[in-house]
């Protein structure tokens, strides 16, 4: 079974969602092509000083990094990287791969509530959002 408790992953669940739903800000037209543009892309409105942000990375850094390993495997899985036969190949790989930086690389990804729901329900956890 998992390490880290579901209940903590739900609420990593809800902080994703409330600072993936906030609206982008609109940048101004200034005659460029932003896909030529990368840096200028949209940001949420409420930037890297968002609450839900930083409560995410305080969770995720008062977790133990076998826990947090577990977290990245989760969305991993619902992602669809891994199946769930292969668990034991994403927390490896989950494992080999970890950083410090394992929050940051969780908020990189704009359907992490979403694979953590997933990864979740392979286990037959859900969250009652």
């Amino acid at each position: 079974m998992l390490n880290v408790s579901g209940e903590t992953v739900c609420r990593l669940v809800e902080l994703a969602q409330a600072f993936q739903s906030q609206e982008a800000i609109t940048l101004p037209n200034d005659g460029s092509n932003p896909i030529d543009e990368p840096g200028d892309a949209p940001a949420p409105a409420a930037g890297v000083d968002d609450p839900s942000r930083a409560e995410f990375r305080t969770i995720v850094a008062d977790l133990e990094p076998d826990q947090q390993t577990e977290v990245v495997a989760l969305m991993w899985l619902g992602r669809g990287d891994f199946q769930e036969d292969d668990w034991q190949g994403a927390l490896r790989l989950a494992r080999d791969e970890w950083t410090p930086e394992t929050a940051d690389y969780l908020l990189g990804h704009p359907l992490l509530s979403e694979y953590l729901v997933e990864g979740l329900a392979a286990f037959g956890l859900s969250c009652d959002l």
